[in-house]
């Protein structure tokens, strides 16, 4: 999740498209949160590791 808001970062910033800027960025957000809980322990929807 983490690579592919990197990669939507890129094309978004490269081609102007607004949208893939926001998407990335929400994911990049996300995978960081999910990367974090699962680093700590916590099970994160029934696995101990996010991926």
């Amino acid at each position: 999740m983490i690579a592919l808001g990197i990669i939507l970062l890129v094309v978004g910033f490269v081609t102007g498209i607004s949208i893939l800027w926001t998407i990335g960025i929400v994911l990049l957000v996300i995978g960081a949160i999910l990367w974090v809980l699962g680093a700590t322990g916590h099970a994160i929807g029934g696995r101990r590791h996010y991926w």
